[in-house]
């Protein structure tokens, strides 16, 4: 199946309405049902990752999709939550920072980049009835052990990839006018 064909087309005029409507949309998944996700939304929302703005155009991610059947005790290592080990896959996102573009006062972007392709991916993979749960308070040294990953390489965030058990809670967001400023702070 076409990626095209998942996503669908907005009609004309909607396109900004229906995002906003799948950003209200999404949210952490609480829990996961077992049902398989098809390999053509693995691969779409992984493409959706993948087209993600970086700086420079580096893209200096990697994704581990790790499938969590059988693997419960192993993975309970990285990160010991119900919702992370009941959804039929796990998603590890990972910087190479020597990839990455950096600032002239230093800043490597490489946490940027990947926070950018993972947020493609969460919004993709609700477009398409997945859910998702952003985890950065996993043991980094666990997963390096159970997933074999590399020096040089380091992981930034899970997330759980499935469908939702659960149902949306209501989101508490502050207002833009705590979060913006016009013209200066």
């Amino acid at each position: 199946m076409a990626i095209t064909k998942l996503f669908g087309r907005s009609p004309a005029g909607k396109g900004f309405e229906s995002f906003l409507d799948l950003a209200r949309n999404r949210y952490s998944v609480g829990s996961f049902t077992k049902a398989a996700v098809e390999e053509e939304k693995l691969n779409a929302v992984l493409e959706a990752a993948r087209l993600a703005p970086t700086a420079a155009n580096r893209q200096p991610f990697r994704f581990i999709v790790i499938r969590t059947a059988g693997k419960e005790r192993e993975l309970g290592r990285i990160y010991d939550r119900t919702f992370f080990l009941e959804a039929p896959l796990l998603v590890c996102a990972c910087t190479v920072s020597s990839e990455a573009w950096t600032r002239s006062d230093g800043k490597n972007y490489s946490d940027v980049d990947v926070a950018i392709a993972v947020d493609h991916l969460t919004l993709a993979a609700a477009s398409l009835g997945l859910g998702t749960h952003w985890v950065a308070a996993f043991d980094t040294t666990a997963a390096r052990e159970v997933l074999g990953i590399p020096e040089g390489v380091e992981p930034v965030a899970f997330t759980p990839l499935g469908y939702p058990a659960d149902r949306p809670r209501a989101k508490r967001r502050k207002e833009l006018s705590e979060l913006v400023r016009y013209e200066h702070w």
